[in-house]
């Protein structure tokens, strides 16, 4: 169904962090096998409202605070998976990985291969990412990228609410390791605000949205524009704007990196010949560079301009007026459309 006819057979709107909820609530009723654990996720209810509500339903047992030791329960996480469990845990910051990074890219990732496939790992690592609230370098990264690139785990990254609701009911039904990472920005919390787009009309029963299936979020015939997460709204004022200038741009918004829906970019280009891709990640050996590589070794002889838009290779600056020079905004994104023509 298109988004026009989806939007207008619902008549109820979520924020992105009831959305990602009422997923999870669902499952967790269908499956007493489904929990959900990490920093802050119970009595608090997420400090992103990621778990709002989850603990006064379904209680301390399944909704569990755990202590400041990623090692530890993602491995406990790993471990639960391992013996048949649905386990959900949350890093409350991306940037927090580092810490728990051989449970993740080593036990998480690989047990089904090192266990010849004996053992299945079904479970849901999710996390806050992105910036633009000045928090600086320690917890405003994406880093999209450095899961996409191990091998082993599936790769999510929400733009709206429906997608969060259908990514998410996906993600915890699936019996192979899945890394959601949702955007701070894009949640609707009070303290946070939300730009346009993210609240969407939400479908009350369940559904999925398959993996590897990207979103043409706006139909264009000049340039193709690729992105994910914050950066799809972005993206779309930015082609509302080029509109006004009679370029018509199509937005496609990846919604998972791993598996990557390649041909819906490349039918895009065949049509377009322009190219810009658009990431949060750092610009080195990430998203925008493997979206083109793709591109080239599918349709090179169709690709007549390419640029790419990300963040520089710097740690994120805590100042507002610095990070908001290196997170690309509508006008980068603007400006690298006008530099293919």
């Amino acid at each position: 169904m298109a988004q026009q006819e989806r939007d207008q057979a619902v008549d109820r709107e979520l924020t992105m962090s009831r959305a990602m909820v009422e997923a999870i609530a669902h499952e967790m009723r269908e499956d007493e096998e489904v929990f959900y654990m990490g920093e802050d996720v119970a009595d608090y209810g997420g400090i992103f409202d990621s778990t709002e509500g989850l603990l006064d339903e379904f209680g301390h047992d399944r909704i569990m605070d755990v202590p400041i030791s990623e090692t530890a329960y993602v491995g406990a996480a790993v471990g639960a998976a391992q013996e048949g469990m649905r386990p959900i845990a949350e890093l409350m910051f991306v940037d927090f990985f580092g810490v728990g990074m051989d449970q993740i890219y080593n036990q998480m990732a690989k047990n089904t291969y090192m266990s010849g496939g004996n053992v299945s790992v079904p479970m849901v690592l999710t996390a806050a990412v992105g910036g633009t609230y000045n928090d600086a370098a320690q917890h405003s990264q994406t880093l999209y990228g450095t899961f996409a690139h191990l091998p082993g785990m599936k790769v999510v990254v929400p733009s709206t609410a429906y997608e969060a609701k259908g990514l998410m009911h996906n993600a915890i039904r699936d019996d192979d390791p899945v890394v959601y990472l949702f955007h701070k920005r894009l949640m609707g919390i009070g303290w946070l605000p939300a730009p346009d787009g993210p609240k969407t009309p939400v479908p009350e029963e369940d559904y999925t949205i398959p993996f590897g299936s990207a979103d043409v979020k706006r139909e264009g015939s000049d340039v193709t524009i690729v992105t994910l997460g914050l950066h799809v709204h972005r993206a779309l004022d930015a082609a509302e704007d080029l509109d006004d200038d009679g370029v018509d741009a199509e937005v496609i918004d990846l919604r998972t990196l791993v598996p990557l829906d390649t041909e819906t970019v490349v039918e895009s280009v065949r049509k377009t010949g322009r190219l810009v891709v658009v990431d949060e990640d750092y610009r080195s050996f990430g998203v925008t560079g493997e979206v083109v590589s793709r591109v080239a070794d599918e349709a090179l002889d169709d690709l007549e301009a390419v640029e790419r838009v990300a963040v520089p290779d710097v740690p994120i600056p805590y100042s507002r007026p610095m990070e908001n020079e290196v997170i690309p905004d509508g006008e980068d994104i603007k400006a690298a459309v006008e530099a293919t023509e």
